[in-house]
């Protein structure tokens, strides 16, 4: 029985790999396969977020409004989602230079097809 214990199975794997140097390169393949592997399953799950799905949807107005800020809403006007935290909706009035405004959702659902 060998006290080596870690090392000598070390040593039978390089031997089996053709030396050392093989096994570091193998070694650092498969952390790099695994890192890879991890950055893509990141970027799926950020892509199918619902966060990114919601907020990216263009609304058009259908029908006149103005909030309590005195931002008006023509018809044919459109804005996008940016957050949302219960009725407060801050949006971004598109063709507009003064963005972002805060707009109440119940707002928003009566002159859109916002939900």
């Amino acid at each position: 029985m060998s006290n080596l214990g870690l090392y000598q199975k070390i040593t039978t794997w390089a031997k089996k790999v053709g030396g050392p140097a093989y096994l570091i390169l193998i070694i650092a393949f498969i952390g790099y396969i695994i890192g890879k592997g991890i950055e893509f399953l990141i970027k799926i799950i950020r892509k199918c977020s619902t966060k990114n799905i919601i907020y990216s949807k263009i609304y058009v107005v259908h029908s006149y409004g103005k909030s309590n800020e005195e931002l008006d809403f023509n018809i044919g006007d459109k804005y996008r989602v940016l957050e949302r935290d219960k009725d407060s909706v801050l949006i971004e009035k598109i063709g507009n230079t003064n963005n972002p405004y805060f707009v109440s959702a119940e707002l928003l659902r009566s002159i859109s097809d916002f939900v």
